[in-house]
């Protein structure tokens, strides 16, 4: 009897002493501040957008005065396609190209300084440069940093296109004939960017990036306009493969309208 007294006792205080050590866990964590959670919804970047109310407009004219440089015929003879090709349509060296009044083309000109801290939207179009005629169609082209490049083989001979850049990753493709569409992009800004074929030596390019709206490369009248700039001071910049670069202060007042014109001789 004694001896049961003392098992039932001995069992009382193991429970009293369970329970007690349960009680002093559970308070210990209910005590403990919780590190704040962070939360997993990313904040979307602030686009820049111009003010329609005090907008205004940039534009200009990029003009070759003196003797064009003569036109010389591009040898083809190292591929026979393409040389068959232009059996009867001899192409010509496209570096200085004036058209009517002066104008220059394939002249890139863009906001060179005035933009600092403005992050602008992506775009969704893409840019294409095809090679076509054994050329590079466009000459030169101008695309936003992020954007999706588009390269196409409309020829029945293989390619290879070659961009040289610096800023941006070099890269190196080849293009059979008939072959998909190759897509690629330039994270940063860089002007300009040179571009060459491989396999055939004649074959050039230029690839203006930028990371804002504001540039244009020039047809045969050497003419540029951007809509919707918002007012300030810049630096605008031109850009030719021959002739070289030149850059003008501008000052565009709220809604208003400003001309930047370049000579090159």
């Amino acid at each position: 009897m004694h001896r049961d007294r003392i098992r039932i006792l001995a069992c009382v205080r193991q429970s009293t002493l369970a329970v007690a050590i349960t009680a002093a866990v559970v308070l210990g964590a209910c005590g403990k501040s919780q590190p704040p959670q962070k939360s997993e919804v990313a904040k979307s970047p602030e686009y820049f957008h111009a003010d329609p109310a005090t907008a205004g407009t940039l534009r200009g004219r990029i003009t070759f005065h003196g003797a064009a440089p003569a036109k010389t015929a591009i040898s083809m003879n190292a591929e026979a396609w393409c040389e068959a090709a232009h059996k009867k349509d001899p192409v010509f060296d496209q570096a200085v190209m004036v058209g009517k009044d002066a104008g220059l083309a394939n002249a890139f000109v863009y906001i060179q300084a005035g933009l600092e801290g403005k992050t602008f939207e992506p775009v969704k179009e893409t840019v294409t440069i095809d090679q076509h005629g054994c050329m590079f169609q466009p000459r030169a082209i101008g695309i936003r940093a992020g954007q999706t490049l588009i390269v196409t083989n409309s020829d029945e001979v293989s390619h290879n296109i070659h961009p040289l850049a610096k800023n941006n990753r070099e890269w190196n493709q080849q293009q059979p004939p008939q072959s998909p569409a190759l897509q690629r992009k330039f994270a940063r800004a860089e002007v300009m960017i040179p571009v060459k074929c491989n396999v055939h030596a004649w074959m050039h390019a230029y690839i203006g990036v930028v990371e804002h709206p504001y540039f244009a490369v020039t047809g045969p009248d050497g003419s540029f306009a951007w809509i919707n700039v918002p007012p300030g001071d810049y630096t605008i910049a031109v850009w030719h493969e021959k002739l070289g670069e030149q850059s003008r202060q501008v000052h565009l007042e709220k809604s208003g309208q400003a001309a930047v014109d370049f000579v090159y001789r």
